[in-house]
């Protein structure tokens, strides 16, 4: 049975944290709300049977929006 990622988990952030983050930056805000969509596409293309390669295809354009939060989040040390 698919399961949707666990974001905030996966970032090491709270709920209360992230929100804080998206409440400064609208940015942040919209990839949010795309990764959430994508997670979705994701889960229905994983319950519904679709074939492998579709299926990675959906996880890697998750994974991409998933890196740019990450980076907004976490961002590198300079």
């Amino acid at each position: 049975m698919p399961v949707p990622h666990d974001l905030l988990a996966d970032l090491h952030v709270t709920a209360d944290q992230f929100q804080a983050l998206i409440d400064k930056d609208h940015s942040l805000h919209t990839l949010h709300k795309e990764y959430n969509a994508k997670d979705k596409e994701v889960l229905a293309a994983e319950g519904n049977g679709t074939n492998d390669e579709a299926v990675n295809r959906l996880r890697k354009e998750r994974l991409l929006i998933k890196d740019k939060i990450e980076r907004i989040v976490h961002p590198p040390k300079s």
